[in-house]
């Protein structure tokens, strides 16, 4: 029946069917579908069988939610493949059929599943880079010596399967990066795996189904091995060896025959090894790739490889081992390139019109040794000329590849690592390079895309398809700061923009992975290290001068970011899986700020100056004024100085950070207590939310004056100090008014940091001044989010002025996602799409008619469906166009409509199907709908 209500979008572990799993007890989620509205689930039953077997059934249990519920059955074996189906009752007490099947597939579990040994080919191992003086800044960097880099050593191994297979699986993981082929085919379509982890505390497994490549009779595995981020360069100072200078496999396959007998065919002193075209390959650096080196067929079983040489077994850490989790890296898309250029200089260069993370494909023919040069860059200088953007040691993003000299033609793609570009300089190329010979492979962690918003502004347009981008760049195995400089894990950056994150794309499961590499990586005395995984030259280089692995703001990522996906997918699991985490950190900065008690110097206070000596002592226990810390770091006006010439940027750390890390110490106070009370700790939610209290009280006392001008007088401060109510509510319009004179004293231009610049506008907008918030928006000069727009941005920079006024191109990084947090603020403020409770059960649906827009849409594929927000003014007539997904609900806000005016799909409103209340305001009508598509209309 067409009303019936029908179960679909079966995840595990929120992900489609996920082969090799290794959580234990699953979660379970599913979607409901209708056509009618005001849908909503009221009972369900999961079935999971293992083959003929029912392994749980819950029977029909009462419940609304349809999300997260954690399998509860008899323990989950390894290799093991599950089958499971939906059923819900609706709130007619109406059963639906039982969903589709859904599956999902454990892999190794423990050590004890593996027999497989660690291996090592031949290889010349990985001399060490030696360490840079990260605060001598007077001596000139040396060129790369490209007679240090190593070749990838190739590995095979011939087997013999015994009859027709029923199915078969690969195993495996490396120390570098790799690459499987069998019978002479690739093995997945996954990019630089295992990926990006703390390789010594947190190794990812992944899991193949490789039943279509193996053939009954001869067979033949390979695998190519990188440096990858286990041997190569990462990281500020492009260190390598960071977890190690030698490479090695470990591979299983295990294959089930139609007989019911398996084989198990493994990693062991069976393989040889040799070495192939890749003369080198760093992620850095970038890769040489010599074709007359190629050995064809060196992955079957015919390839005669008795010159190759033994390997050799070794004894590595298996109990670091983990199940890889969540979205592999994959090329994602394609671009074409859309022209060729000759520069002033006579340069050939290549512009794929747009700034990404990836690689060149070319085609080529020409001469046998005839060397092509691949050079990457994000933008040109202000000549058009090529310009290698950024700066440091092996930042080269050159890649390399000598012909065969094929007379077909040849097509070259590098396997082992990736740039962030737009531009591509080359050199060498015979003959006259064509657009169409050149393409960009874009690489991403392969995220299902959730979000898109879009206005009647094509500025606004580029800026939300700028943040995408970004986005797309940066989340690549981990949330990086940028794909070229570092791409390192900056815990800040995440947690500035992972709000944003939640709405552009599914980031669920690859966020909850990085959290648990986090916590494996979480110092003995309770700091979050400001980069995860922690690479060995900030842990070792950069911060022991400073006196710490973290910062305000950067540790707080522990927090910030379980909570932000909470608050999107509504499992509090992520909360309790890292609250013993959570409790360490804010139990460090405890400690680090009653250490710092009567040590705040001329700091002073400005509102109890005639406070007893007890009392000091006693406020200052909450000011977290100990350490090194950022700060709100990056305040446009302290990074650039009024000549253009760079500053010192470290001004803004040290002229705010006393009062920025004490804002956090208060906001991580409350948002714990808050987690502590979801999880049913009520002791620890009444002793932080005190803590909290004292924090804020102790701010007030020791920064704010009478006008409410505090001591950093500073934009961001404000913002701080207002987004995470530090301020009491009566000094509130004294602290606000602050604020906004010194916008509108910049010439209503922002002046925000890197930890203020997500609450920006949301405070002035939560305080009454969204019209100051709208002139941030459409504010054109620099710095503002449109300035890069008008400047031809197709990214977001790292700083606002990378390309100055006069025209001036910088040598900064043009794909940093923190400053696209506005995005967040778009969907929920523009288009009024906002979460009403955690996971969307409950929607907010208030649009901001008076932005100066006359369009806005959004849509947003929430766990439990698709949310939809439209809107569009014609003079004074106004239509809404809103979608909520069953079993949720939503209030809806008709700005300046009148309820006796009102219609809801040509008809009046108080007569919609769906419609659960409405009622007449000061500011028009606020109506709370059931699930369903609504279109409203009225005049304001």
């Amino acid at each position: 029946m067409p009303e019936n209500v029908r179960v679909s979008g079966l995840r595990c572990e929120y992900m489609v069917d996920p082969l090799g799993l290794g959580i234990e007890a699953p979660r379970l989620s599913w979607e409901l579908r209708a056509a009618r509205r005001g849908v909503r689930q009221t009972a369900y039953r999961i079935r999971v069988t293992d083959g003929d077997t029912v392994v749980w059934d819950t029977g029909k249990t009462a419940s609304g939610s349809s999300s997260g519920h954690t399998y509860e059955g008899t323990k989950l074996r390894a290799r093991r493949r599950y089958e499971w189906q939906v059923m819900v009752w609706d709130e007619r007490g109406e059963a639906s059929e039982w969903s589709g099947t859904a599956w999902w597939e454990m892999g190794l579990l423990g050590p004890e599943d593996w027999s497989a040994k660690w291996i090592e080919p031949e290889q010349t191992t990985v001399a060490e880079e030696p360490p840079l003086d990260f605060y001598d800044r007077t001596k000139k960097l040396p060129p790369t010596d490209y007679g240090r880099l190593l070749p990838c050593p190739l590995l095979r191994r011939r087997f013999e399967a015994k009859g027709a297979v029923r199915r078969a699986r690969i195993y495996a993981t490396a120390h570098g990066i790799y690459e499987l082929e069998l019978n002479g085919r690739r093995v997945g379509d996954q990019e630089l795996a295992p990926e990006m982890t703390s390789y010594d505390r947190y190794l990812q497994v992944q899991t193949y189904d490789v039943t279509e490549l193996v053939e009954e009779g001869a067979n033949a595995l390979g695998a190519t091995l990188a440096d990858g981020w286990y041997a190569g360069r990462v990281g500020l100072m492009g260190d390598n060896c960071q977890y190690g200078n030698r490479l090695a496999l470990l591979l299983q396959l295990e294959i089930e025959y139609e007989d019911g007998s398996r084989q198990t065919v493994v990693s062991d002193d069976g393989f040889r090894s040799s070495f192939g075209p890749y003369v080198y390959s760093d992620l850095f650096i970038g890769e040489r790739y010599d074709a007359r080196l190629e050995k064809p067929g060196w992955s079957t079983a015919g390839y005669d490889d008795r010159d190759w040489s033994a390997v050799r077994e070794v004894e590595r850490d298996r109990g670091v081992l983990v199940a890889a989790y969540g979205e592999p890296v994959r090329a994602v898309l394609t671009l074409a390139a859309e022209r060729i250029i000759r520069t002033p200089l006579g340069e050939t260069v290549v512009d794929f019109g747009q700034v990404g993370a990836g690689r060149v494909r070319m085609r080529v023919q020409g001469e046998a040794g005839a060397e092509v040069v691949l050079e990457h860059s994000e933008v040109l200088d202000e000549r058009g000329n090529y310009l290698n953007n950024i700066r440091g040691r092996f930042k080269d993003q050159r890649d390399v590849y000598v012909l065969r000299g094929d007379e077909a033609g040849e097509t070259y793609e590098p396997k082992f690592t990736f740039h962030g570009f737009r531009y591509v300089r080359v050199t060498g190329y015979p003959g006259e390079p064509r657009a169409g010979d050149f393409e960009a492979v874009v690489l991403s962690s392969d995220l299902r895309v959730t979000g898109d918003f879009s206005c009647s502004d094509e500025r606004i347009n580029r800026l939300q398809a700028n943040i995408v981008w970004s986005q797309r760049g940066n989340l690549l195995s981990i949330p990086t700061d940028c794909p070229q400089r570092e791409r390192a894990g900056w815990t800040g950056d995440i947690q500035v923009f992972a709000p944003t994150a939640c709405f552009n794309m599914d980031v669920n499961p690859f966020l909850s992975r990085w959290l648990r590499n986090m916590a494996a990586e979480q110092r003995e005395d309770g700091q979050v290290p400001i980069v995860v995984p922690y690479l060995k030259g900030y842990e070792n280089i950069i911060f022991p001068p400073m006196g710490t692995h973290s910062s305000a703001g950067w540790g707080d990522a522990c927090m910030i970011v379980p909570w932000t996906l909470y608050e999107n997918y509504g499992d509090t699991g992520v909360l309790a899986e890292h609250y013993g985490m959570m409790v360490r950190w804010l139990d460090y900065i405890e400690r680090s700020a009653s250490e710092g008690a009567g040590a705040l110097g001329d700091a002073g206070h400005l509102a109890g100056s005639g406070d007893s000596r007890d009392s000091v002592a006693e406020r200052k226990k909450y000011l977290w004024n100990t350490g090194f810390h950022f700060g709100d770091w990056l305040i446009p006006s302290m990074s650039v100085s009024k000549d253009g010439q760079t500053v010192d940027m470290m001004q803004s750390a040290f002229a705010t950070k006393e009062l920025v890390s004490t804002c956090f110490f208060a906001y991580s106070a409350e948002l714990l207590s808050r987690i502590a009370k979801l999880l049913g700790k009520e002791e620890d939610a009444s002793r932080y939310a005190e803590l909290n209290r004292n924090v804020r009280r102790a701010f007030a006392e020791e920064y704010m004056n009478e006008d409410g001008r505090l001591k950093a007088h500073f934009q961001g401060i404000y913002v701080l100090a207002l987004r995470m109510k530090m301020i009491p509510d009566e000094a509130r319009g004294k602290v606000l008014n602050q604020l906004v004179g010194l916008i509108e004293d910049n010439g209503n231009r922002l002046d925000t940091g890197f930890l203020s610049v997500p609450y920006l506008l949301d405070v002035l907008c939560d305080n009454g001044r969204s019209d100051v918030a709208y002139r941030l928006l459409y504010q054109t000069e620099c710095p503002s989010w449109l300035y890069e727009v008008e400047k031809g941005a197709t990214t977001i920079w790292e700083a606002w002025q990378a390309i100055m006024p006069s025209g001036k191109v910088t040598n900064v990084s043009y794909n940093h996602y923190a400053f696209g947090c506005i995005g967040d603020w778009l969907y929920r403020r523009i288009a009024g799409l906002d979460k009403g409770e955690a996971g969307y059960g409950r929607i907010v649906v208030k649009p901001a008619f008076d932005c100066g827009l006359t369009w806005v849409g959004a849509r947003y594929e929430s766990v439990l469906g698709t949310i939809v927000s439209e809107w569009r003014l014609d003079g004074a007539a106004a239509t809404q166009i809103v979608t909520v997904p069953p079993n949720a609900t939503a209030v809806v806000h008709l700005p300046g409509a009148n309820l006796s005016e009102a219609r809801e799909g040509g008809k009046a409103l108080r007569l919609a199907e769906g419609l659960i209340s409405a009622r007449q305001t000061e500011d028009g009508i606020v109506a709370e709908i059931g699930s369903g598509s609504y279109l409203f209309e009225y005049t304001r």
